[in-house]
């Protein structure tokens, strides 16, 4: 045995002198690596070969330290190595010097085993008949070890990190030299844990310098290549044809093979048919790229079409290659998105945004066309879901998205709004109104269960100003559904001047309110109220307007506005400070006078009516009777439970509750019987009758027995002639207002007016 591996050895030390020669005469940068690599494998052989050979002791430990000290150089060389052919970057340098100064210091502490015996010593064995001498190791050979395998470790580690990143082309190379470096080291470590006297694993690493020297500078995976080429093109997604420099189809993988039903790899005709399908394939270009449609709409499928020209070594045309792509599914995906986004999903009429998008291109295309905008609405939708269900109110609105399908024509635009609001941009010339009006006289939608007439509006915008923003326009349609709103005879109504006249009004009206409420230009105006003896008691606080560019403003030309848009509350609330602060003013005087405030409904919603109140009275320190509190039946229409509880709470904080326009509604005695009321304030409508109207006589006659027997104090207001108040003061009316004794007053002449009358009584 000693015998056949002193052979073995021999011929492995020259087999790595030979490919060492190699790898120094070759031209590429690796090959100084491999040829040292090789010639630092030559030294462990050579010890091992001169220990296995001889039986002498000293010879044996020369051979030892060889074999030791060549473990060395050939772990610097492997690391050498793996530096240049794994390309590894920079940062490892830092690996690659420690790695040279580790072995450095394991090759001194190793010589000084000659002086210290610290590493090892050899003891004789018998081997086929003669002397054998094997290692006793010591701390120093375990120190070997370990230093020898944590750098063989280190370049394994940096093999699989290069192993994991490279591409499937490339890996193979480092796949055989990682596995070879694999097998060595186990073969290596088994040796040391078996106890074999000698040591086989040097004809692992010998090999291994052999393979190095191959795939390092010889291996090339062409196979590997060209299969995994082939197999690249055959599976890839996109249908692949291959031409020669003739523009004559040689190959088209499967799918191109599937696309134009090539049987048989029979490629003839083929360029006949991607000319015949695809209209064009850039058959005279070196690079093209283009997008086709084929078919049209559901049917439609979408290809992109790339060609790309294929040059020899000396840059003649060798052949040229064809991808085509089936984008149809990603198309189609982009046209579902698109679609999503652009319409309403319960209708599928435009989104609001989309159709606002479209409008305003329709516009800017023809900003000479004549154009109407549409602003339709539902009635009552909300009690269409209450009674039938959301599911039908669905369908409702389902069929009035098919009603405006079926009547605009196709070059309109329409679109839900939001809720039960529809848009249509038409040209004025194709909207038929007498048809429109008369199809939505008659709208009944029926889903075969449920049966109901929808009450349909359309507001009219004619386009005058096309720059306009589609909102705007919207918004002014809308504003014409106020003239029709609950009107079951119209349907249509038009957009006029008088409206955006009255949208420009409030507009200016609402942004000047604050400054004309810290200007002092908004100012009460006070009515007298007056007892059955004819003195002043008090009077009714009246909001006016002392405007720097209209002059005196009643009224009537700005509450509604303010109403409308919520601001009344901020008015209300600064007439009843105005109030409190006259009340205070007459304190300090003495006079002993009240004031009645008006509540608006709308209050009721944008503050705490009865928290305000008694802050207000408590920062002017006046009592709460003397600041009447007046309130429509209208206030009582809507949450009605929690404006009792108010109402309650002002009585309770000593606030005299008064009840205006007393008659003028429909339910003013229903209400009578729950709300806390103090004061009864007759409507006026009841004096408008000539005095020899009986009816009217009796029913005025009536409600004042009616508030004498609750305990409630009348007022009457509108009171004009003598003749008016004679009767009424005879009927029992304990409280007068009205044009007979003064019209509303600035303070200082309803303070003159109270003065004369306390002197006259």
């Amino acid at each position: 045995m000693r015998f056949g591996f002193s052979i073995l050895y021999v011929m492995l030390i020259l087999a790595l002198l030979i490919c060492a020669f190699f790898a120094f005469k070759s031209k590429k940068a690796i090959g100084k690596s491999v040829g040292l690599l090789c010639l630092a494998l030559i030294p462990p052989l050579a010890g091992n070969l001169i220990i296995i050979s001889s039986g002498n002791e000293k010879i044996s430990t020369v051979g030892a330290y060889i074999y030791y000290l060549g473990m060395d150089l050939t772990m610097a060389a492997l690391m050498r190595f793996t530096h240049d052919y794994c390309l590894v970057d920079k940062k490892y340098n830092v690996l690659r010097f420690n790695t040279y100064l580790i072995l450095t210091l394991d090759v001194i502490q190793l010589l000084a085993n000659i002086h210290f015996l610290h590493a090892f010593a050899l003891t004789p064995i018998d081997v086929d008949g003669f002397a054998y001498y094997i290692l006793v190791p010591y701390v120093g050979q375990s120190i070997h070890r370990i230093v020898d395998y944590t750098v063989f470790l280190s370049v394994l580690i940096i093999f699989v990190v290069k192993l994991v990143t490279s591409p499937r082309i490339t890996s193979e190379k480092y796949s055989v030299i990682l596995s070879t470096m694999a097998f060595v080291g186990l073969w290596s470590t088994f040796y040391i844990f078996s106890g074999t006297p000698i040591d086989t694993s040097m004809v692992g690493y010998a090999i291994f310098g052999l393979m190095i020297f191959y795939f390092a500078l010889y291996y090339r995976p062409v196979r590997l290549l060209d299969r995994m080429l082939a197999s690249i093109a055959s599976e890839m997604s996109e249908s692949l044809f291959f031409f020669d420099d003739r523009g004559r189809c040689i190959w088209a993988n499967k799918q191109g093979s599937q696309l134009l039903d090539v049987k048989d790899n029979n490629y003839e005709g083929v360029t006949d048919k991607l000319i015949r399908t695809f209209n064009d394939i850039g058959e005279d270009e070196e690079s093209w790229k283009e997008r086709k449609t084929i078919g049209r709409g559901k049917d439609a499928h979408y290809y992109v079409l790339e060609r790309q020209t294929v040059n020899d070594v000396r840059n003649k045309t060798a052949g040229s290659f064809l991808s085509i792509r089936d984008v149809t599914q990603e198309e189609k995906a982009l046209l579902l998105e698109k679609y999503n986004a652009t319409h309403d999903s319960l209708t599928d009429l435009y989104t609001k945004e989309y159709l606002f998008q479209c409008i305003r291109k329709k516009l800017h295309d023809d900003p000479e066309g004549n154009y109407l905008i549409i602003y339709m609405d539902v009635s009552d939708f909300k009690i269409i879901n209450d009674i039938y269900g959301n599911q039908f109110g669905d369908y409702v609105l389902k069929s009035i998205a098919d009603f405006i399908m079926n009547i605009m024509p196709e070059d309109s635009v329409f679109g839900r709004m939001g809720g039960d609001k529809f848009g249509i941009c038409i040209a004025e010339d194709e909207f038929d109104h007498v048809r429109t009006e008369r199809d939505l006289a008659n709208f009944v939608v029926s889903d075969g269960v449920n049966k109901h007439d929808v009450l349909v509006h359309m507001g009219i915008y004619e386009v005058a100003e096309p720059n306009l923003d589609p909102s705007i326009m919207f918004d002014r349609a809308h504003m014409a559904l106020s003239v029709i709103k609950n009107d079951y005879q119209r349907h249509i109504a038009y957009y006029d001047d008088e409206m955006r006249n009255s949208v420009i009004w409030s507009q200016r009206l609402s942004s000047q309110l604050h400054s004309a409420i810290r200007n002092r230009e908004v100012v009460p105006y006070l009515q007298p109220i007056l007892d059955n003896s004819g003195k002043i008691v008090g009077g009714e606080a009246l909001v006016r307007w002392i405007h720097p560019e209209y002059g005196f403003l009643p009224p009537n030309t700005f509450v509604p506005v303010f109403e409308k848009n919520g601001m009344i509350a901020e008015l209300d609330k600064y007439m009843w400070r105005c109030a409190c602060e006259i009340l205070s003013k007459w304190k300090k005087e003495g006079k002993d006078l009240f004031l009645s405030i008006n509540i608006s409904p709308k209050d009721f919603y944008f503050m705490d009516i009865e928290q305000e109140l008694r802050k207000i009275v408590s920062e002017f320190d006046i009592r709460p009777q003397e600041l009447r509190v007046e309130i429509t039946e209208t206030v009582m229409m809507t949450d009605a439970d929690n404006r009792l509880r108010v109402l309650n709470q002002l009585r309770e904080d000593g606030f005299i509750v008064e009840m205006d326009d007393f008659g003028s509604g429909f339910s003013s005695l229903n209400l009578l019987k729950d709300m806390p009321v103090d004061v009864l304030k007759v409507d006026m409508v009841f004096l408008r009758q000539s005095k020899e109207d009986i009816k009217t006589r009796k029913i005025l006659h009536n409600i004042m027995n009616m508030s004498n027997d609750l305990g409630i104090v009348s007022l009457t207001e509108g009171v004009e002639t003598q003749d008016q108040y004679r009767m009424l003061n005879d009927m029992g009316c304990k409280l007068f207002q009205g044009f007979y004794f003064a019209k509303p007053m600035p303070l200082a002449e309803f303070e003159k007016y109270a003065y004369d009358n306390l002197l006259n009584n």
